[in-house]
């Protein structure tokens, strides 16, 4: 959840989440993020949630939501081979 007056809300939440999953990566964890937030705190079952978490569902909205959990292979897969030219850097 981010606070709505802040006008990068979103920005500032979306930052939060991938913080999260880079911290998650270096524990050793997977991480997904699930990006369902902002309709489901918009709900009516939603604003049941916030209200009995005693948050003021009008105040804020809702960012994404952050599935933990542990990889289930045992040696972390190689990234895929980049793209040449992909990155262009100018000096």
């Amino acid at each position: 959840l981010a606070l709505k007056k802040r006008p990068t809300h979103v920005y500032d939440g979306s930052l939060v989440l991938g913080n999260m999953m880079l911290a998650a990566e270096s524990l050793g964890l997977g991480s997904c993020w699930i990006h369902r937030a902002k309709e489901e705190f918009e709900s009516e079952e939603g604003k049941k949630i916030l209200e009995k978490a005693g948050v003021n569902g009008d105040e804020y909205e809702g960012i994404g939501h952050l599935a933990l959990g542990y990889p289930s292979y045992e040696e972390k897969p190689k990234a895929a081979p980049r793209r040449p030219g992909y990155v262009k850097w100018v000096e």
